[in-house]
């Protein structure tokens, strides 16, 4: 099973939300979908569970299309910002709803997880907390056991000890199941180590899809004096520049050499590093 994206465009009046987005999804990963504020990314995921409708292209989950299919959207569950429960409805209610709707709801689970996550069950969802609501929208996540569940902001008002209780809750999940999962997060550093595929969008369009490793891969950090720095990255892809005293660092496309001068250093960016220093670059070259 896998979901394909064809050349999918969304507009709004002048502006161009998505810009002929092409990918595709296969089972068995942890996706990161990674941009600025107004790239895209909750568009995207509101088209792919047919909250919106795009202009032109299409979503295919195992070959079918998703709009109005409910025999395709079934395998698809959205964990965003907003219930879409009746507001007077209590926690408990709630997730009996969602297993009449997810045949493969795992209420046991979902208990358990409320009572890790200290989610008071008797109350009415309107009563919640942001954090205690955001809690509640991840356990369903996390419980419903569909074979695409995708994450929009997931931790948005959660609290560091629940922030890492999800993250180590959605890696022993993904161990034991056969779901494939996405993060659509600001937060990148925390969450990295659980993207093994990176899907960044500019302003729109595709800037970057690969396993994350491989496209880390393509990329280094160096470091030292500022003249040793100017010198070793002349005819170098540089993505970023930053400057601090007469010291420099710069993220470059590449490799680095094996005969650096010895007063430079050059080491591996971390996701969020590598996602900023694209984003530089875009600015830079205005490339979109």
């Amino acid at each position: 099973m896998s979901i394909e994206f064809e050349q999918v465009t969304k507009r709004y009046g002048s502006t161009t939300a998505l810009d002929g987005i092409s990918l595709t999804l296969e089972q068995g990963h942890i996706y990161g979908l990674l941009g600025n504020n107004g790239a895209g990314k909750s568009t995207l995921l509101s088209i792919l569970t047919d909250r919106q409708v795009a202009d032109s292209g299409e979503i295919r989950v195992d070959g079918q299309p998703t709009h109005n299919n409910n025999n395709a959207l079934k395998n698809l569950f959205l964990v965003g910002e907003q219930d879409l429960f009746p507001t007077g409805l209590k926690v408990e209610r709630a997730f009996r709803v969602t297993a009449d709707f997810y045949p493969d709801f795992d209420m046991d689970y979902a208990l358990a997880l409320a009572k890790k996550f200290e989610l008071p069950m008797k109350k009415k969802l309107n009563a919640l907390s942001t954090g205690y609501g955001s809690i509640f929208r991840l356990i369903l996540g996390l419980s419903v056991n569909a074979p695409y569940v995708f994450f929009d902001e997931p931790v948005l008002g959660l609290d560091a000890r629940h922030r890492e209780l999800f993250y180590q809750s959605l890696a022993e999940k993904f161990s034991v199941s056969e779901g494939t999962y996405l993060l659509s997060t600001h937060l990148i550093a925390e969450a990295e180590n659980l993207i093994d595929h990176t899907i960044i969008i500019h302003q729109g369009r595709l800037l970057c899809d690969g396993p994350t490793d491989a496209l880390l891969d393509q990329v280094y950090s160096l470091s030292g004096p500022a003249a040793a720095v100017d010198s070793a990255m002349a005819g170098k892809d540089v993505l970023s520049i930053q400057s601090l005293g007469g010291l420099k660092t710069v993220a470059i496309q590449g490799t680095p050499a094996l005969d650096l001068p010895s007063e430079l250093a050059a080491g591996r960016l971390g996701l969020q590093d590598y996602f900023i220093a694209l984003q530089e670059f875009q600015e830079k070259t205005r490339t979109f």
